[in-house]
């Protein structure tokens, strides 16, 4: 299904022509019998934000922690910044800043003290920036870490990442636990400050909303593959829902128009006494298909979440 759903997709001209910050070549990872990615490809280009969408366990944290330096592919390669991960990786760790998704910590410690501790490691720390920061998400910072909830936590480690001043900026799942508010509130800083910056920002998640609120484009991981690479629009376009009541449909049969087309039939289910087809469109989009429908079906809209769920349903 990759090479299908890739096609739908041509970013635009200026992000062809931005360099790649961060590629993800046929990755593969296994765990003893269990293969946690399966030749994983993608690219990030440089001031996009780039939403890495898959479900849990569709081994978007082992590409990440891989990313870092953490684990180490069994097959496959990462480039950063133009470069093979590991020619220095050291230097190159200094150039990202990480959000993980577990705040891990010392809870003694405050915001004023944790930064003593992390400036070191980075020279191009910006102690100023990072005061400012504080000041901005609201962050006492005198008070123990370990009074913080989920996110304030979550906004100091953003806080600290940015102080950085990185080039690329990895989020991974950094509002799990988060309420809707204090959700929203985090997107809304990411954007604004990361669109400040000119980074490069690479947000997983699993959460449609926020993919919606915030990337550029997206990659859709399933099973640890690739399942699209793109940007939301065409995406969207590329996959409909037609419906016909069940007692006017022959169970088996999708119309004909649709058979004659570049078209590739993903479901076909009973559901609310409506018979229901989900159509992959393999070479164009919705937009640019004139389809002729037999009398009695109709078009159902669809959300991003109902998108979502077809394509890595059916890999």
């Amino acid at each position: 299904m990759t090479d299908s759903l890739s096609t739908l997709s041509e970013p635009f001209a200026d992000t062809l022509a931005a360099p790649t910050v961060l590629e993800l070549q046929s990755l593969k990872k296994t765990y003893g019998s269990l293969q946690v990615l399966d030749g994983l490809s993608m690219s990030v280009k440089r001031g996009e934000v780039f939403g890495f969408l898959g479900r849990n366990g569709a081994g978007k944290s082992t590409a990440i922690r891989m990313v870092m330096g953490i684990t180490r592919a069994d097959a496959g390669g990462i480039e950063v910044f133009g470069q093979p991960l590991h020619t220095n990786l050291i230097a190159t760790r200094q150039r990202i800043g990480y959000v993980a998704q577990d705040q891990n910590m010392y809870p003694w410690m405050s915001p004023k003290v944790i930064s003593r501790f992390v400036r070191g490691f980075y020279p191009q720390w910006d102690e100023t920036r990072y005061r400012q920061l504080l000041d901005d998400f609201s962050l006492p910072p005198k008070r123990r870490i370990g009074t913080f909830s989920g996110g304030m936590k979550a906004k100091l480690a953003l806080t600290l990442a940015l102080a950085t001043r990185p080039e690329l900026l990895i989020l991974d799942e950094p509002t799990a636990g988060m309420d809707p508010v204090a959700r929203r509130e985090f997107l809304d800083l990411v954007r604004e400050q990361t669109a400040r910056d000119g980074a490069t920002t690479f947000f997983s998640t699993h959460l449609i909303d926020e993919i919606e609120a915030i990337a550029d484009r997206i990659g859709i991981v399933e099973g640890g593959r690739t399942m699209y690479e793109g940007e939301l629009d065409p995406l969207r376009n590329s996959i409909g829902t037609w419906s016909i009541d069940s007692r006017d449909h022959t169970p088996g049969s999708i119309p004909g128009e649709f058979a004659r087309q570049s078209i590739r039939v993903l479901s076909e289910v009973e559901r609310r006494g409506r018979w229901v087809v989900t159509l992959q469109f393999k070479e164009e989009t919705l937009a640019t298909h004139e389809i002729v429908l037999y009398p009695g079906w109709r078009h159902d809209a669809m959300s991003l979440e109902d998108v979502f769920i077809a394509i890595v349903s059916n890999r």
